[in-house]
């Protein structure tokens, strides 16, 4: 059996055969699919076919966009939160005050409304570090002489009072913390105006209330605020609360123990009040006219 071997050369339609034959196919199945939608059947299974690749091909641009995402919302969140810590240690103050002025107004309510005794000018400091003593507990803010923070200055929080200046830098700032021993505040219970003085005991973050007598009128959980005799601290400052009472009849004095209202290992921000009293408005000048009513009036003898 003889076989022809296959020839060298195939031979085909001609190329402008080829090209004339698949432009009228897809002109055909254009219209067909227009027309009839006789390729929606084959559109939906190549959907299919192609959402996984295009899911692969998205995702780097996908991840990188939500890193992008994260690190802008973390920013952001850091602003915001910066800005709501200004704004609630700009009220605080007031807050703090109104506790006072509360148990005050039973008293003095047929008298003329209370003004306020509290300078609301301050500037507001961050928490840089604590100071360098590990004996002495204090805080370092990043406020100065080019803030206008003088030593003596005192220092609050959201909750109540946390210390006073008493180093000052170019820069930066020291507060000695309210429970330190060389600290001592004018105070008074907001329950019954009992007045004393706190002194902080410079160990375990607490604050004695010395030389009180056995009969004094004090219990668990009484509040104590600023009295504002001493002129530093402004009168209604929140400064601890009543932890502990011991009186015994041998001793003269009752030993009480009271914790701090303010969170002063808490807080990243801090108030310096650098006008705690406002001054006072100077008496209005007489009218020359004024001055001269009463000749005018006078009978002549």
């Amino acid at each position: 059996m003889i076989r022809e071997p296959p020839p060298f050369f195939h031979r085909g339609p001609s190329p402008l055969a080829r090209l004339t034959f698949f432009a009228l196919l897809a002109i055909a199945t254009m219209i067909a699919d227009h027309r009839f939608g006789a390729l929606e059947a084959v559109r939906l299974s190549l959907s299919v076919l192609v959402a996984p690749l295009q899911g692969l091909a998205a995702a780097p641009g996908a991840a990188l966009a939500r890193v992008a995402d994260y690190f802008a919302s973390q920013d952001r969140l850091l602003r915001d939160n910066e800005a709501l810590q200004a704004k609630l240690l700009e009220y605080s103050a007031a807050a703090q005050q109104s506790k006072l002025l509360a148990a005050e107004q039973q008293q003095f309510l047929a008298m003329t409304p209370p003004r306020s005794r509290f300078g609301a000018e301050g500037v507001i400091a961050e928490v840089l570090t604590y100071g360098r003593n590990p004996f002495v507990r204090k805080l370092v803010l990043d406020k100065g002489l080019t803030h206008g923070i003088k030593a003596g200055m005192p220092v609050i929080d959201a909750d109540g009072v946390v210390g006073q200046v008493t180093a000052v830098g170019t820069f930066t700032s020291e507060v000695t913390l309210l429970t330190e021993k060389d600290q001592s505040v004018p105070v008074m219970l907001v329950r019954n105006g009992l007045r004393a003085i706190a002194v902080g005991s410079g160990k375990g973050g607490s604050i004695d209330v010395p030389f009180m007598p056995v009969s004094a009128d004090i219990q668990n959980g009484d509040l104590f605020v600023t009295s504002g005799i001493d002129g530093t601290y402004p009168a209604g400052l929140v400064v601890a609360r009543v932890a502990a009472v011991e009186k015994n009849a041998a001793y003269v004095f009752a030993r009480i123990t009271a914790l701090p209202a303010a969170g002063v290992d808490h807080h990243r921000f801090v108030r310096i009040l650098t006008s705690p009293r406002p001054a006072l408005p100077a008496p209005p000048a007489s009218r020359p006219e004024e001055r001269r009513a009463p000749a005018r009036g006078r009978r002549q003898p």
